[in-house]
């Protein structure tokens, strides 16, 4: 008898020294961005890794039982970070194209990116045929230039002008509470970061209309198609208990 509870208490010991183990050399996963990117993942005045991204990254990979890590690479090297391991993870406003996914593994996209109209709260604005005759603005050398001149509703040529172009958003932001313009094109989240960063939610709301969608996903090495499975699962559940909508509202104004 004495033997047998000699055994079992030697097997409970061992088995706890495993489970300990197992705590101390949780796998590190390293995550690429570009530590300008906000509001998606940059850099605080603190020099502290933030961002939309970044929190939803921690929360996912902390579920999943990793450390996390964030690297900056070289944004235009990418794609060569992942598939030379020096990053296991691109994590950071990363959106879908085909050539990418020539290139890597894509998770299913988590969000949607479009590029939004913003108006003033009061502005008679309500769709994008509303535009015509009025004064847009934009940031100049941006994608949403070519995307409003090209829209299938040929509204460009409805304009009450040229589009009013600036170095940055925030100009146009500027801009619009003024009445200077009467609407702007920004990326989705960016406007939504600025309006929340801003304290202006009572000032500009955005139109369900847009000038096109884009689809954000995680990127991974080809071969890594169980941790794919794995962020594929956990994010669904994040979206589904609610975290996730509570990540977006600390990072995005949402009407």
């Amino acid at each position: 008898m004495k033997k047998k509870i000699f055994f079992l208490m030697a097997s409970l010991f061992l088995a706890a020294c495993g489970n300990q183990k197992t705590a101390e050399t949780k796998e590190t996963i390293i995550i690429g961005m570009d530590e300008t990117f906000a509001p998606m993942g940059f850099l605080d005045e603190n020099n502290e890794v933030i961002g939309f991204d970044v929190d939803l990254a921690k929360e996912t990979m902390n579920r999943l039982g990793y450390e996390v890590e964030f690297q900056s690479i070289d944004w235009s090297m990418k794609e060569t970070e992942l598939n030379t391991k020096n990053i296991d993870l691109i994590w950071n406003g990363y959106a879908v194209t085909p050539e990418r996914a020539e290139k890597v593994l894509l998770s299913e996209p988590y969000l949607e990116s479009s590029q939004a109209i913003f108006v003033r709260k009061d502005s008679d604005i309500q769709k994008k045929s509303d535009l015509e005759g009025k004064l847009l603005s934009t940031q100049q050398s941006s994608s949403s230039i070519d995307k409003i001149k090209e829209d299938p509703s040929g509204i460009y040529d409805k304009l009450g002008g040229d589009l009013v172009l600036y170095p940055s958003n925030n100009n146009s932001f500027m801009d619009l509470e003024a009445g200077r313009v009467d609407a702007i094109v920004v990326g989705s989240e960016y406007g939504r970061y600025y309006v929340k960063q801003a304290g202006k939610e009572d000032v500009f709301r955005v139109l369900e209309d847009d000038f096109g969608q884009d689809e954000m996903a995680v990127a991974l090495r080809k071969e890594d198609t169980a941790l794919k499975q794995e962020i594929d699962d956990t994010i669904a559940e994040i979206k589904a208990d609610g975290t996730f909508d509570e990540i977006y509202d600390d990072w995005f104004f949402s009407e």
